[in-house]
């Protein structure tokens, strides 16, 4: 009983009703909740359930966009979606830091007066400032101390954003998705306090490649690794991806696998190239910070139902907007880029649909409780045949006896003609109970095939 409480909490604290819940929490008791966007895939990180619960919310709730890992994207195109992006929702540059590390590790450097700084531009954060500054001010205007809880989709930096304004490593971080499982309350200084959340859940009708992109469990763990390559490599140009992994041409995506696995030396006995860690490697690479693409703006721009004129007024409320386009620009100005034609050029599906409510998914209890109740109705129903086969042959020796009782001169007949047959009945009938298992044998009784 120990050990199947114990399961049930774990598998309770992974599932995706837990993951709803703790993202209703935090959106609940936040002032302002940012959305934590992947530069590379603006439109493909928003979800449009979350904002309308938001923006509906009312209590003078705000939201903003973060655009985080902004050091992966063209300069030309992060512009472009900032312009984009500002005329709905007050938009913030972030480039996250990476190399991060815990208070203890910290203290033991600051007693060795730190003889090694990594001052890198892929170790150090831009746009913590202008965020902060955000932060601070609209403080002021409300005049107290604010909560501001960071959602988003998995893998798009959320921990990393918290990591990067508290300037420690108090969130856990990882390349492997869905690592935070409930919310963690973080305070940077007296006045703003983040609340980490776990991850979007992404609803099953997505389209296949925000379903290999978005959703919160490995794809590898679900056996459907092939299905998301397929889904990348449509929506990208074949040219720039033969360029990037530097492999020769391919027709399809099995074949793509197998020259990746070759030139990356992922071999199985034999020398049988292993697609399947081929295609793990290539979804890391496209959902963490290695592979810099960029997606481009739609063709036509119109709002969602619920983003009207007055609530796009009223998210904007309070913020100063023109020193935020110029910190914008100060941290575009300050982070490397890479060069457009060294980019792949993406193709977004849109807006990911995600799952809110608990009673939308169709998650059962546990996949533990599934097997223990499928086996009670197993034993159940062998108990059940057991107990009928029992039954039956207790009518039947009540029916011989009666019949016994009332023709005793047809059954003295009867064995007198028939003792060869009834002889060689009993010797068929003990050779073949001898196969049988031994319910069947207490069971069974030989007067019924005697008469």
């Amino acid at each position: 009983m120990k050990l199947k409480a114990k399961s049930n909490t774990l598998l309770d604290k992974n599932s995706k009703k837990s993951f709803c819940r703790e993202l209703k929490k935090v959106i609940e008791a936040s002032d302002i909740v940012l959305q934590v966007l992947d530069a590379r895939d603006p439109l493909g990180c928003r979800c449009s359930q979350v904002e309308q619960i938001i923006t509906q919310s009312g209590g003078n709730k705000k939201l903003l966009l973060v655009l985080n890992k902004i050091d992966l994207v063209p300069r030309e195109n992060l512009e472009k979606w900032l312009h984009y992006l500002k005329n709905e929702f007050p938009t913030v540059a972030f480039k996250s830091s990476v190399q991060l590390k815990d208070r203890s590790v910290q203290d033991k450097q600051l007693r060795k007066k730190r003889a090694h700084i990594d001052l890198s531009r892929g170790s150090m954060c831009f746009g913590s400032e202008c965020l902060l500054k955000l932060l601070r001010e609209h403080c002021k205007t409300q005049d107290k101390a604010i909560q501001v809880g960071v959602i988003g989709f998995p893998n798009v930096g959320k921990s990393s954003i918290i990591n990067s304004l508290k300037e420690m490593r108090v969130c856990n971080v990882g390349p492997v998705r869905g690592v935070t499982k409930c919310m963690q309350t973080v305070h940077i200084d007296k006045q703003i306090k983040m609340i980490d959340s776990p991850s979007i859940i992404a609803a099953p009708s997505n389209s296949a490649l925000a379903l290999a992109l978005r959703t919160t469990t490995d794809t590898e763990a679900s056996g459907k690794l092939l299905d998301a390559v397929n889904a990348i490599l449509k929506h990208c140009s074949k040219q720039q991806m033969i360029l990037y992994y530097n492999i020769p041409d391919f027709r399809n995506s099995v074949e793509f696998l197998t020259l990746l696995a070759q030139k990356r030396g992922m071999l199985k006995k034999g020398g049988v190239p292993d697609t399947e860690s081929a295609a793990k490697l290539l979804l890391y690479d496209w959902t963490g910070a290695k592979v810099s693409y960029h997606s481009l703006l739609p063709a036509s721009r119109s709002l969602s139902p619920y983003l009207t004129k007055e609530v796009v007024a009223e998210m904007q409320q309070g913020f100063n907007l023109e020193e935020l386009a110029k910190d914008n620009m100060n941290t575009i100005k300050a982070v490397k880029h890479p060069n457009l034609a060294s980019s792949i050029v993406f193709q977004s599906s849109g807006l990911t649909n995600g799952t809110i409510e608990e009673n939308e998914l169709t998650e059962g209890t546990s996949e533990l409780e599934n097997m223990e109740t499928s086996e009670e109705g197993e034993d159940l129903t062998e108990d059940d045949q057991d107990s009928d086969e029992e039954e039956e042959a207790v009518e039947e020796e009540s029916d011989v006896q009666t019949s016994n009782k009332t023709n005793p001169a047809k059954l003295s007949m009867e064995d007198g003609s028939s003792e060869k047959q009834t002889a060689g009945e009993q010797s068929h009938t003990l050779s073949f109970n001898l196969d049988e298992t031994t319910d069947q044998d207490d069971a069974y009784d030989f007067n019924t095939d005697y008469v």
